[in-house]
């Protein structure tokens, strides 16, 4: 792909959202009467984690003051394209990196913050070139960057190694470090600027009322999957190395083998080790008892059909959906490499994946009987309501002050 687009594939002009040249003293003037704009820099608008979170923070900001427009690396139309553009913003274009591509990279970015620099912010989702694109950003006029740290690992192989040598630069390369958990701190940023204070904690905020337990919705989506009187083991999750699919088929092949209880895997979510992860349900002998739901605009409901949560990741920022689970009040057992932020109430236990799936099926076995009640109130006064962080990020754009 080459060159800039918006988001419905047309060549971007040096024009903002009201009609008016950007550069001009008049279109300024004109935009003190519009909202702040705010963009936001990802790798596409898929289904991802921060991909959610950063929805969930759009949809309960006062768009009247805050708007968000979306810079992403992919030409193909992304999960949230159509809400985006129903809640007023715009979505734009650039190449995706690819090393051998530096110098039309950054030529791609330049000319869209020559054209775009009307923006208070621009904040950084995806890290791995953020020391690019936030220092273009800058010296084009934007106000404040922020490099907004959302995973606590990289991928395996040469493409890891290239992350971590593009990020190394990065905290001299922006205004604000955002980090969703110490973990993810580290691993972007580095120690040092952990332990001497430059980072933020910034909580991976849900709506934490929509996951709340509901046993209407249970008896609901149970019945239409046919899981009426299954004991349902449930993940939400894309299908990538940090998930750790494998292992959490491993345990599942394990609990089918060694109980007499009908467990059932359901699985949310979709990604580029899918196929690979059906075939090995089928090597292991449990693809009957296993369910690739796919994406779900209503994930939420999901929970409410699980029995229990398993989250076995190699590594994460701070997962949301280890939050859902809790609020919809779902024991869970995740790995111990996840960060501890994560565990607001007593239904999160953490066991090492260096153990045996032998060792975590038979926690799952012993824990399995627990009255279930939803902990939205719990997760909410620990800091992780969406609603309070609107509120919040909302005075941050308008002020650069953190409050």
């Amino acid at each position: 792909m080459q060159g800039i687009s918006d988001g419905k594939g047309k060549a971007v002009s040096g024009q903002d959202s009201i009609g008016n040249n950007t550069g001009s003293k008049k279109g300024i003037a004109m935009e003190r009467e519009a909202p702040i704009r705010i963009l936001h820099v990802f790798g596409n608008t898929n289904l991802g984690g921060a991909e959610s979170r950063t929805m969930d923070l759009y949809r309960y900001i006062d768009r009247k003051r805050v708007q968000f427009d979306f810079l992403v690396h992919t030409g193909r139309e992304g999960h949230f394209d159509k809400e985006i553009r129903e809640l007023g913003g715009h979505i734009y274009r650039v190449p995706r990196f690819r090393i051998y591509n530096y110098f039309s990279y950054v030529s791609a970015l330049k000319k869209f913050f020559r054209n775009h620099h009307e923006y208070k912010a621009v904040q950084g989702h995806m890290t791995s070139t953020a020391s690019i694109y936030l220092p273009i950003a800058k010296r084009a006029g934007i106000p404040i960057t922020i490099a907004h740290a959302r995973s606590a690992g990289v991928d395996k192989g040469i493409k890891g190694l290239a992350t971590r040598w593009l990020r190394r630069s990065l905290p001299d390369n922006t205004d604000y470090m955002f980090t969703c958990s110490r973990l993810a701190g580290i691993s972007v940023f580095g120690s040092r600027a952990v332990e001497e204070g430059k980072t933020v904690f910034m909580p991976n905020a849900i709506d934490c009322g929509k996951f709340n337990y509901d046993t209407k919705v249970r008896e609901r989506i149970r019945n239409d999957l046919g899981l009426e009187n299954q004991y349902v083991i449930g993940h939400v999750g894309r299908f990538h190395y940090a998930k750790n699919h494998e292992y959490l088929l491993q345990i599942f092949a394990v609990l089918c083998k060694n109980t007499n209880v009908d467990y059932f895997l359901l699985l949310l979510g979709e990604g580029e080790r899918m196929e690979e992860m059906k075939e090995l349900a089928k090597n292991l002998g449990i693809a009957d008892r296993v369910r690739f739901a796919g994406n779900k605009n209503n994930a939420c409901d999901y929970y409410q059909a699980m029995d229990y949560f398993v989250y076995p990741s190699r590594y994460e920022g701070l997962p949301g959906t280890v939050l859902e689970a809790q609020v919809s009040g779902l024991r869970c057992l995740m790995s111990d490499s996840i960060c501890g932020e994560v565990e607001v109430t007593k239904l999160v236990h953490t066991m090492s994946i260096k153990d045996s799936p032998e060792s975590w099926a038979e926690y799952i076995e012993k824990t399995k009987e627990y009255e279930r009640i939803g902990y939205w109130k719990e997760v909410s006064a620990a800091g992780f309501d969406v609603k309070a962080q609107a509120e919040k990020m909302m005075k941050f754009y308008e002020t650069g002050l953190l409050m």
